[in-house]
């Protein structure tokens, strides 16, 4: 049997994260999307197919991820999917909130994408759609159950915030009615619209939180089958820090040209790269890739200039614990 890839958070790993629009039909609290920073246009689909060229040498070493916005609006997501198997990329998936739009899963083959992988921020209706709009719940299970009857494999993408932390206890048995293959726990970053939450309704949880609910959850499900990965965010102050931006090959591409490699500097024109008449081009100095050869004792240099209250500090001043790479994760697999 072929075990199929998708995207890896790990050293030494080379992800192609391509924003082919900025468009959604949902309007989630947490959406990290910023239209003024990486455009409002689609992608047409011959930029689409020079973009890939640009990043594809047919090693199959990278792994590709189409997302949005919503990517299913997108009228020529197949054609850039099966474009993308010729290309030699080692695996390929779809970032989707369930909607699946222009009959996407009728329009490819389980042999063309490896993995759907669906988002979905609460196990219940009123949580769910509390945070990303009434309906978006029953889509996605919807969504979720289609695909997975039409023989491709499924993911899921939590991301875990204060609105939703209590329904995790729930995800277990949801997991395995619905089928999943890999989940993925995200961390909520300040970014996007998370940026413009009001004061003292922050969707931040607590390190103490974080801790006590994440790493037990992540060993309960990995020994129902399913592959677990998560952001270990809290690292000792004993425990080395690395930085994806080093030891990592992560480029997140938008709709504008604009090319990341930190997924925390998206708010920010500081892209290290960028496209320009369909060739990759480096950016003048200063840049996120700058920021990425500094090394300060809380970690994470990007985490500290942008969301400083992660950090807890003894009276003497020195950091209680580091901030981990957000792109560098902990993966347990089925025992």
């Amino acid at each position: 049997m072929t075990v199929k890839k998708t995207v890896a958070f790990s050293k030494h790993s080379a992800n192609l994260f391509f924003h082919i629009l900025t468009q959604c039909n949902l309007s989630c609290r947490h959406c990290y999307i910023n239209p003024e920073q990486h455009g409002k246009t689609r992608v047409p689909l011959e930029t689409i197919k020079a973009w890939l060229d640009v990043f594809s040498d047919g090693s199959a070493a990278t792994n590709l991820i189409f997302l949005g916005g919503e990517p299913t609006l997108h009228p020529d997501l197949s054609e850039a999917i099966k474009y993308a198997r010729t290309r030699g990329f080692g695996s390929i998936t779809v970032d989707t909130n369930g909607y699946l739009f222009h009959d996407i899963l009728a329009r490819v083959s389980p042999e063309e994408v490896d993995f759907f992988s669906f988002s979905l921020d609460g196990a219940t209706r009123k949580t769910n759609d509390g945070l990303r709009g009434e309906g978006s719940y029953d889509a996605c299970i919807n969504g979720i159950q289609k695909t997975v009857s039409a023989g491709f494999a499924a993911s899921l993408i939590y991301t875990v915030s204060r609105a939703n932390l209590h329904e995790l206890k729930f995800m277990p048995a949801l997991l395995s009615d619905l089928g999943i293959e890999r989940f993925f726990i995200q961390v909520i970053g300040l970014r996007g619209k998370a940026t413009r939450s009001h004061e003292g309704d922050s969707l931040q949880v607590s390190r103490s939180e974080w801790l006590q609910a994440i790493p037990p959850l992540a060993q309960k499900i990995a020994r129902q089958g399913i592959t677990v990965s998560y952001p270990k965010v809290y690292l000792d102050a004993e425990e080395k820090f690395e930085c994806a931006g080093r030891v990592a090959q992560n480029y997140f591409i938008f709709p504008n040209g604009r090319v990341y490699q930190c997924p925390l500097c998206e708010d920010l024109p500081i892209h290290s790269l960028k496209l320009k008449d369909n060739q990759l081009i480096r950016t003048a100095k200063l840049n996120e890739s700058d920021l990425f050869e500094l090394n300060i004792p809380e970690g994470c240099v990007m985490n500290k200039l942008i969301q400083p209250d992660n950090s807890s500090y003894t009276l003497g001043g020195v950091p209680e614990y580091k901030i981990g790479c957000c792109l560098l994760k902990e993966e347990l697999k089925p025992q």
